[in-house]
């Protein structure tokens, strides 16, 4: 028995794992289709005027593959940054030697989320187009189905959103602040919080009610800052680059004040006038304001987006649609088997497709 272990090895060998041969299979379909990280570096390479200049950042191969180990172990940034960091198998799917520094958390995610949904829609033609020349997947026989992908949300209340504005507003004031703007403001965080769970655990209409006037005199008297705080940022500016970082606070200021007011108005139509808001008019979420009210068999409320697969015989998903709102299945019957008409340059033979749907 030995007391110690010796001297760890420098060499790095791969390792035999169900999940490292599905890695490298993948690896090999990538490799054979190079127009995909090129789609993948038009996305990264949008909007900079001088690409060449800087340091050397991730390339459109990088980013995508980094995509997809996130996406196949749903890994948080966080989670992705560190088992790309400690597992060698990823470091090489990705194209990272044993010894090069990996990205960090906030670049993986600045990068993830510069590929457009539009480059994603591509990428599986190409995918598709691969499947069908290996003889996987022919696309005679489809199934059509509809479910929802629900937000990384918690259940939206009004109270709870009025709360999250409060509290982004602030913070982001307070960046402004320290980025060099000077203006007056008052941090009404506390007492946002405080009227958040008072209306949360309200016994009452009346009690319910008051919580809610004075949480909405909070947030707008913290909406007025943020505007002062605008203002003062218009007029402080001049044409040295010392705000070039308030600036870019500004436009995230501009972008949640105008959410929070529209939360304010479905929130004094509801809860004060006791009104109804439509769905499609609701903000539900601040963070992830694209989430639709979606529900379902008249039951379940659901946050997210409705969306529309199609898969083949072979179990591959061949055409994904993300719809807005709430559309019903019979309206997107014909609209799927055209796509897959338009992949395949020809209708399916067969489709199966759920009661909800018509044709």
């Amino acid at each position: 028995m030995r007391r110690q272990s010796p001297q760890l090895s420098l060499n790095c060998q791969g390792i035999k794992h169900d999940h490292a041969k599905e890695l490298a299979m993948i690896d090999a379909i990538l490799s054979g289709h190079p127009r995909i990280k090129e789609l993948v570096e038009q996305d990264l390479l949008a909007g900079l005027s001088c690409p060449e200049i800087g340091a050397p950042g991730m390339t459109g191969d990088q980013v995508f593959r980094a995509l997809i180990i996130k996406q196949m172990n749903g890994f948080s940034y966080s989670e992705l940054a560190f088992h790309l960091a400690d597992s060698i198998t990823y470091r090489t799917f990705c194209g990272y030697g044993a010894f090069d520094e990996v990205p960090s958390r906030s670049t993986l995610a600045k990068n993830i989320k510069r590929v457009r949904q539009e480059t994603i829609e591509e990428v599986n033609r190409v995918l598709v187009d691969h499947a069908r020349t290996e003889g996987i997947e022919r696309g005679r026989k489809v199934r059509v189905d509809s479910t929802v992908v629900e937000s990384h949300i918690h259940a939206p209340s009004d109270s709870w959103l009025l709360w999250d504005g409060v509290r982004v507003l602030t913070r982001l004031m307070e960046q402004l602040r320290e980025a060099g703007v000077e203006f007056s403001s008052s941090d009404l965080r506390k007492r946002a919080k405080r009227r958040h769970w008072a209306a949360h655990r309200a016994a009452g209409q009346a009690e319910r009610k008051r919580a809610y006037r004075d949480l909405l005199k909070v947030t707008h008297r913290t909406v007025h800052y943020t505007r002062q705080a605008l203002e003062a940022l218009r007029e402080q500016a001049d044409l040295s680059d010392a705000f070039d970082r308030a600036w870019e606070i500004a436009e995230e200021l501009r972008h949640f004040v105008e959410l929070v007011e529209r939360v304010i108005d479905q929130t004094e139509r509801r809860v004060l006038r006791d009104q109804k808001v439509p769905a499609q008019e609701k903000v539900v979420s601040l963070f992830e304001p694209h989430t639709d009210v979606i529900v379902k068999d008249r039951r379940d409320t659901l946050y997210g987006h409705k969306i529309f697969l199609t898969a083949g015989a072979s179990g591959l998903i061949t055409d994904c649609v993300i719809e807005e709102g709430n559309p019903a299945d019979a309206n997107l019957t014909i609209p799927m088997l055209e796509r897959q008409r338009q992949l395949y340059g020809r209708p399916p033979r067969q489709a199966s497709l759920d009661g909800g749907f018509e044709v």
